[in-house]
């Protein structure tokens, strides 16, 4: 008996199968992918063909194609490329950056593998105590002028004689959850409102405007988003592999670096990544803590607002040169950051 044949409006707009989309919704589902690839590439290519435009082409008109619309021109690439003091900027984004990121990847993932696999029971007193000390040290150094080798010196003593005086006698403990929740919650804080005690602490450390400085504040700022990610691909292993090395003598350090890291490569890349072009791309707290030697691209491509007037064929050119290094790197990692976006998502 053969199968009735289906109206018009049922073959438009229902699958013929279980694994296929109906002919609308196939059109419909490339219609918005177009679109969205419009408001993705126009932007770059509208920075990309103004890299080659002189004064004169950006200010007189849109231009959109190069040999038709205008003559382009190798001005702005020259002047910022080989005349102006674009190298050292470019370096210092390169070493902050990629130095930063491998230091939040490792400490992160080594912090959130121990939120996974180690059950913590902190006082709640011994917390409290640490944040009036270290509250205690930045007074100490900003206002009063103690040298913070001192402040720091005097805080640590009275912490230890602390732990081993108040703090056993009370019961109120911080768990796992409560750890994760503080330390997520650092990041949710606008960045804004730590750039003065950051600065001041610097200062006082004789550390403004060098690499160092900037790199210990951007592995600090996206410790949070890194412990975030990767607790949940940890989360995923199955523990009998990790209760075998052990059986077998491996330590913890061990099995964290032959066996869990392994096993979750795929999410710390993508983790990576992301962690990567959040510090490439920070630009309030390098305005504050960095001036020539330590200046990064994002503050140099703010540096061509310039009382004429926005440099646009300068800051393309700029951003041009940012905006490569993200895209190949993204394209040679591509199949990991897919698969890392999945680790951790599906269990059982």
């Amino acid at each position: 008996m053969s199968a009735e044949p289906r109206s018009l409006a049922r073959r438009l707009f229902e699958p013929a199968s279980i694994d296929s989309q109906a002919p609308v919704a196939r059109i419909v589902t490339y219609a918005l992918l177009f679109l969205w690839t419009l408001v993705v590439v126009i932007p770059l290519y509208w920075v990309f063909i103004t890299s080659f435009k002189g004064p004169g082409e950006v200010d007189n008109g849109p231009f959109y194609l190069p040999f038709v619309d205008f003559a382009p021109s190798l001005q702005a690439w020259d002047f910022m490329l080989v005349q102006n003091y674009t190298l050292r900027p470019y370096t210092n984004s390169v070493v902050v950056a990629v130095a930063s990121t491998l230091l939040a990847v490792l400490i992160g993932s080594l912090a959130a593998y121990a939120l996974v696999r180690i059950r913590f029971q902190v006082k709640l007193a011994a917390v409290a105590i640490f944040l009036i000390l270290l509250t205690a040290i930045i007074v100490a150094v900003a206002t009063f002028g103690v040298q913070w080798e001192i402040a720091v010196a005097v805080a640590a003593a009275l912490f230890i004689i602390a732990l081993f005086t108040l703090v056993g006698r009370t019961r109120l403990a911080v768990g796992n959850n409560d750890i994760e929740f503080w330390i997520i919650s650092n990041r949710i804080m606008p960045p804004i409102v730590a750039v003065l005690p950051i600065y001041v602490m610097f200062q006082q450390m004789r550390l403004l405007d060098t690499q160092l400085a900037l790199i210990v504040t951007y592995t600090a700022i996206n410790l949070p988003i890194v412990v975030w990610l990767t607790r949940d691909f940890f989360a995923g292993i199955p523990l009998d592999l990790e209760e075998s090395a052990q059986i077998d003598g491996a330590s913890k350090f061990r099995v964290f670096f032959t066996i869990a890291l392994p096993l979750v490569r795929s999410g710390l890349v993508a983790t990576f990544l992301l962690v990567l072009i959040l510090a490439w791309n920070e630009y309030l707290l390098a305005l504050f803590l960095s001036n020539a030697d330590a200046q990064t691209m994002p503050v140099l491509v703010s540096a061509q607002n310039t009382t004429r007037g926005p440099q646009w064929w300068n800051m393309s050119v700029l951003i041009t040169v940012m905006i490569a290094p993200v895209i190949v790197i993204s394209s040679i990692l591509q199949k990991h950051i897919a698969r890392g976006l999945l680790v951790g998502a599906v269990k059982g």
